[in-house]
């Protein structure tokens, strides 16, 4: 039997696929989710096979919630995007479904997840999955954490910097620290370049923070922000910090 969520905000779109998948008793719906709060707590509970998952939802969107999932299970987009927005699914070889879709549309969907039965059925995996979650507008506006138990949502307006941490980047903030499995790279992609900069291989700097540069050992520089705090700016990020600032 496979085990199956569908995680739609959307009761008719939810009936939709339930109802479609009468015509195949071998997948077991487990549990249906009305935003991504609930999926992340399904998926930890279940530890389903696939999910049929929504891309547009309130408090965080289905990219988003995978995010936060440490094993994702196989993924069949359902979505409402416009033409532009699908080229990206294709592009990257992620199942979707388009909605309104059809039985036939779904049936063929599900026929290519059983045939392939890949770990996330994303196509080229965890980097593509990345990839597109770097251009979804909401990267720009809220960085999505788990805080023990708890999803947190931190707009980026509330950020001071960022620094590398092995395989996390901490996160901080006003209200305190949190890590986030992402890569300084992809941050450095995902952010608004004006309001943040790379100012040293493990710093990322939240421009509405700095107060001033001052000059260090040998050279070198240092951002003192509105907190007090000190970053240490290498020489590529002290010339790139002078750029975006005019000096």
């Amino acid at each position: 039997m496979i085990k199956c969520l569908v995680i739609d905000d959307e009761p008719l779109a939810r009936s939709i696929v339930l109802e479609y998948l009468r015509a195949h008793p071998e997948v077991q719906v487990v549990q249906e989710c009305s935003d991504g709060f609930e999926g992340v707590k399904a998926i930890m509970q279940h530890q389903p096979d696939l999910i049929f998952l929504d891309v547009q939802m309130p408090k965080i969107n289905g990219f988003e919630m995978l995010e936060l999932v440490e094993q994702v299970p196989g993924v069949i987009f359902t979505t409402a995007f416009d033409a532009y927005a699908i080229k990206a699914f294709e592009a990257n070889a992620v199942d979707y479904l388009l909605k309104p879709f059809s039985q036939e549309r779904f049936d063929a969907a599900l026929k290519k997840w059983l045939g392939s039965r890949s770990a996330t059925a994303l196509g080229a995996g965890p980097a593509v999955l990345e990839a597109m979650i770097a251009k979804q507008p909401e990267e720009h506006l809220r960085i999505v954490v788990k805080d023990g138990q708890n999803i947190r949502i931190i707009p980026v307006n509330d950020v001071l910097y960022l620094e590398a941490y092995d395989d996390y980047v901490r996160i901080h903030t006003k209200e305190g620290l949190f890590l986030k499995k992402k890569t300084m790279g992809w941050y450095e992609q995902a952010l608004n370049p004006r309001q943040f900069v790379r100012v040293h291989r493990s710093f990322i700097l939240a421009l509405a923070q700095l107060t001033r540069i001052e000059p260090f050992e040998k050279d070198s520089h240092v951002a003192l922000l509105r907190n007090g705090e000190r970053i240490p700016l290498s020489r590529s990020g002290y010339s790139k910090l002078r750029a975006v600032l005019g000096i």
